[in-house]
């Protein structure tokens, strides 16, 4: 079974990480400590969250980062979009099976529906701010 993919989550837990210590900057290597995740995967991901301007970064020995703009202005769609995680809805790669007639239908049939499922996916991410789920952190479930 293939391993499931982590890197919105992940991102999430370090922007929510961030965004509990406003304006104060934080190494990878507590970010990772709190993801519990190896420390270069956790800079990966702050790599590519620095480069969608999500946060800021300094290298070096000392190096940290911290949010480029509030958490108020940060949505959760923002996140997924720097975080690079493949679609949440995609049909299957196998090869078609000629002699059956769903095996030649099906990805076509599925395209529109999981096009419109993923939209709908990312609308709702869009609809939450980081803030919001540092709030709901703060307040525990």
């Amino acid at each position: 079974m293939p391993q499931p993919n982590v890197q919105f989550s992940v991102a999430s837990h370090i922007m929510a990480s961030l965004a509990v210590r406003p304006g104060e900057p934080t190494r990878s290597s507590d970010l990772a400590s709190s993801v519990n995740a190896d420390p270069s995967f956790v800079r990966r991901v702050i790599s590519k969250l620095a480069k969608a301007g999500l946060v800021t970064t300094t290298r070096g020995k000392m190096g940290s980062c911290m949010l480029a703009r509030p958490a108020t202005e940060i949505t959760l769609l923002d996140i997924y979009n720097a975080s690079d995680a493949p679609k949440a809805y995609v049909v299957h790669g196998y090869a078609v099976a000629e002699g059956c007639h769903v095996s030649r239908n099906i990805k076509g049939c599925l395209e529109g529906v999981l096009c419109s499922a993923q939209t709908s996916f990312e609308q709702g991410l869009a609809q939450h701010t980081l803030s919001q789920i540092v709030t709901a952190i703060e307040d525990g479930p």
